[in-house]
């Protein structure tokens, strides 16, 4: 599966935070009834692994992966609950050594020029770019781009419907994370109205602002 190819097609991921394991369902069926068809589901949790099985087995066509990784155990337990890629928050070279090594889609975090140059010297080109807005944001990006333009990111942390458009209009920007259309209190209390509501006012905006890439 190529990873950049598919993000780039939704250009926004759900990045959710799930406490009960039941919620993942009635989540997944939201996110894909808005048009939304990718969740990132955040290892913040015990209920992450289990959660995640319950949506590659309930909806096998959709783009699952898991967010916040910080150990190989986490990693092992992904891959086997049905994750397709795996999402860090930083570079942890044991972890990104490990996925390359067993061929799992990894989108390490990072937000600085070294960190990028470990990615590039071991093959990756696409990268978590996190906290975004608190690292630079839209100017870091920016200024990213001339020396290394073969590196693409996927802006994460203070993104919101506010300065979405200008993240994904950068050249480097292929998708941002986005936790504010999946907040956790609406997902506890089963708001999915709500979640559906946001999610197709973001998706809206995208193509009103870009146009649609299909």
């Amino acid at each position: 599966m190529d990873v950049i190819k598919e993000l780039s097609k939704f250009r926004l991921v759900p990045v959710a935070i799930i406490e009960e394991s039941k919620m993942a369902i009635p989540l997944g069926k939201v996110l894909l009834e808005a048009g939304l068809p990718v969740v990132e589901v955040t290892f913040r949790t015990e209920k992450a692994a289990k959660s995640i099985a319950l949506l590659r087995r309930e909806f096998p066509d959709m783009l699952i992966g898991a967010g916040t990784i910080l150990k190989i155990e986490q990693v092992k337990a992904a891959v086997e609950a049905g994750s397709q890629f795996i999402v860090t928050p930083g570079f942890n070279p044991t972890i990104v050594d490990y996925c390359i090594a067993h061929n799992i889609n990894l989108i390490p975090g990072l937000n600085n020029p070294s960190l990028i140059e470990w990615g590039m010297e071991r093959g990756l080109d696409l990268f978590k770019f996190f906290p975004a807005v608190l690292s630079g944001g839209i100017n870091m990006l920016n200024a990213l781009h001339s020396p290394y333009p073969m590196a693409k990111f996927i802006p994460t942390g203070g993104i919101n419907e506010a300065n979405l458009i200008e993240f994904l209009k950068l050249r480097n920007v292929i998708a941002c994370g986005g936790s504010w259309i999946v907040k956790k209190d609406l997902i506890s209390s089963g708001n999915f109205e709500e979640i559906k509501r946001l999610t197709k006012g973001a998706l809206s905006l995208i193509e009103s602002e870009l146009g649609s890439i299909e």
